[in-house]
């Protein structure tokens, strides 16, 4: 790790908020810049009746870490998508790329070769007023690629990108290792930041703290942890997706029923929350609220330790995956928003196939693979993040696992507690936990790479990384990132697949979707997300 890395291993775990991707960390960290603590409207009227503020509820702490090189906190990749830019980014919900700080996407030549070349968009400012320069980019370029800083961004660039030259002032030049398509939207996940500001001393502590200065749309003005996140319209902006509000105040309420009350009723004061209870939907929509739903990866998963036994033992762990009455948690917990997992990826993943085996609710062939493993009279303590969606899961399993004579404690804590233990080394048995990779994007690559890898932070947790058939994966998956004909990939990619459901070592129960409310009285443009947090980069005020 670099000098301004100096927190550690621990607070990279801890501040990415990446510890289950579940986006739901709260973490303690003391205000990073001053603003008002209010959490009111944040807004001014346009003169013309129709106010130019919006007021968001997020269901997601925004104390963990804003550093973009660092992230997987729902709230603050959210709020980055509208404070910076990549080269390119990428549609929130079809996730195409689009031509961002750079001027163009390259073209399908470019992207069979190993050279891209950018050009910065000309006339495009930091929010202090400075000039973007090709000397920033390559400054991200290099935290991203260097082998001394830990970084999350690096598992999504390391493998592929070999440098990022400067080519003029405002031109650049990636250079890859082997041809990768692919990559093309991975560049929406390093985010450009100015060297001048973040090349300071103990800036990359700010940054994990909330300091925010991009080059995008909207700036931020003001960051309360554990209360709410402020943003203006940025005068000088001159990219692609113009802001359409004035100001923005995003508050955050992790808890249900503060977070539905803030958007119902008649006095409303906000206009937009994502999270949504599947209890609520009626009510809201009754009350006029628009409600949608994104369907994509977010699902329960379970994690086995395998260093434990008999979790070492792939017969214990698949009989607990065919135990679970996964149409029964889908009706009662989920009210019909989910489906059982086919796969490790959803069934709205462009790689998606059926994998060998399925774990349809089969409580006969549990108790017989746990009868061959010679294990009777099991006990679990079944730790699982408090995530309200995953609480209310939780009984099923239970009511499941009992049936089949395997004696079941619920254990749910707080998300930054459980993998606090999982950092430490702590023993435990089986976490349930949420996971949403969409977040980063919908490549299966990326997706299997976030969760898979002989240096993932994930084999880590689950001690499985040194297993042989874990290695003979690791090296299938490597071979599948490498291949450059498509079909092939994709072929390549379901192949391996089959083994991580066969393994059952961290494996999704049900893919569920995640719910967002806004008043389309105010606020149009906009569209559900299938991952935490809202993008309002195509909204605007009804």
């Amino acid at each position: 790790m670099s000098d301004h890395d100096a927190t550690g291993r621990r607070s990279f775990l801890k501040y990415t908020g990446a510890l289950g991707a579940a986006a739901a960390i709260s973490t303690s960290l003391s205000a990073c810049s001053s603003g008002p603590k209010s959490t009111n409207d944040t807004g001014d009227d346009d003169g013309e009746g129709g106010s130019t503020s919006l007021t968001a509820v997020i269901g997601y702490g925004n104390d963990g870490s804003w550093d973009p090189t660092q992230t997987a906190s729902a709230f603050a990749m959210a709020g980055n998508q509208h404070i910076y830019e990549g080269l390119v980014d990428t549609d929130p919900t079809t996730r195409a790329p689009y031509a961002a700080l750079a001027t163009e996407v390259p073209d399908a030549a470019q992207l069979r070769g190993t050279s891209w070349k950018f050009t910065l968009r000309p006339g495009a400012k930091w929010h202090d007023g400075k000039p973007v320069t090709a000397d920033d980019v390559v400054f991200v370029f290099a935290r991203i690629l260097d082998p001394k800083t830990q970084t999350l961004a690096k598992g999504f660039f390391e493998s592929w990108l070999k440098e990022v030259r400067k080519t003029g002032d405002s031109s650049v030049e990636l250079v890859l290792k082997f041809p990768f398509p692919d990559g093309v939207a991975r560049l929406t996940l390093a985010k450009i930041m100015p060297k001048h500001v973040f090349s300071a001393a103990g800036a990359w502590d700010e940054a994990m703290k909330g300091k925010a200065v991009g080059s995008g749309p909207y700036k931020q003005t003001s960051h309360q942890p554990k209360t709410n996140t402020t943003f203006e319209a940025f005068g000088g902006y001159n990219g692609p997706r113009k802001p359409a509000f004035k100001k923005m105040n995003w508050l955050t309420i992790v808890d249900a029923a503060p977070r539905v009350a803030k958007i119902s009723g008649g006095s409303a004061d906000a206009q937009i929350a994502d999270n949504i209870p599947y209890a609520n939907i009626q009510q809201l929509e009754k009350g006029g609220m628009t409600v949608e739903g994104g369907a994509g990866m977010n699902n329960l998963f379970l994690m086995f330790n395998t260093a434990h036994k008999p979790f070492d033992d792939v017969r214990v762990r698949q009989a607990l995956h065919y135990a679970i009455d996964k149409k029964k948690m889908i009706e009662v917990a989920l009210k019909g928003h989910g489906k059982a997992a086919s796969s490790f990826l959803n069934e709205e993943n462009p790689s998606h196939r059926r994998a060998k085996p399925v774990y349809d609710y089969d409580p006969e062939k549990a108790k017989k693979l746990l009868k061959e493993a010679g294990v009777s009279g099991l006990g679990i303590n079944l730790m699982a993040v408090n995530v309200s969606w995953i609480a209310d899961c939780l009984p099923t399993i239970k009511a499941s696992w009992d049936a089949i004579g395997v004696r079941t404690t619920l254990d749910p804590q707080e998300t930054t507690a459980v993998f606090t233990k999982m950092d430490q080394k702590k023993d435990y048995q089986v976490v349930a936990a949420a996971s949403n990779p969409n977040q980063f994007g919908l490549d299966a690559d990326l997706i299997m790479h976030y969760n898979y890898g002989p240096t993932n932070l994930w084999m880590g947790y689950a001690r499985w990384a040194d297993n042989s058939t874990a290695e003979q994966l690791f090296k299938q998956m490597d071979q599948a990132t490498r291949e450059p004909d498509a079909a092939k990939k994709k072929t390549m990619i379901q192949e391996y697949l089959d083994i991580v459901a066969e393994q059952a070592v961290i494996y999704p129960v049900v893919h569920n979707e995640l719910m967002t409310a806004w008043d389309a009285k105010k606020i149009s443009g906009v569209r559900a997300q299938p991952y935490p947090g809202i993008n309002v980069l195509k909204a605007k005020p009804a």
